[in-house]
């Protein structure tokens, strides 16, 4: 899948769930039968997906992936090479250690304007 697969699809642009993290994507969907609600997003089934993005830095460059979770696994539905100079800032920000990042701040801002999101 592509950005521009992404853009085309209405129903996947409605179902992204831009302030997704990582560490709430596995407290929701790894853990969901071990913590209790917080506010009003609970975890009942294999049947509750969410679509997030997140940077991954454990490759030479920072990669951003579209993912589909479940309680049952978590699919790497895209891969997005993001703007060369946004590599850098991005890796500065986080004193270049590898990971996986919630998408906030600039690339979130690149990645709405890519896919034509208000």
């Amino acid at each position: 899948m592509q950005l521009e697969d992404i853009r085309n699809d209405m129903d996947l642009i409605n179902a992204i769930d831009w302030d997704m993290t990582p560490e709430e994507a596995v407290r929701l969907y790894l853990e969901w039968g071990n913590n209790w609600a917080r506010g009003n997003y609970v975890i009942r089934s294999k049947d509750d997906v969410t679509h997030y993005f997140v940077v991954n830095t454990w490759k030479e460059q920072p990669v951003i992936f579209f993912i589909r979770r479940n309680s049952d696994e978590a699919v790497e539905l895209a891969e997005i090479t993001m703007p060369e100079d946004m590599n850098e800032r991005f890796l500065e920000s986080v004193g270049h250690n590898k990971g996986v990042y919630a998408v906030e701040g600039e690339i979130r801002d690149w990645l709405r304007e890519q896919l034509n999101v208000k």
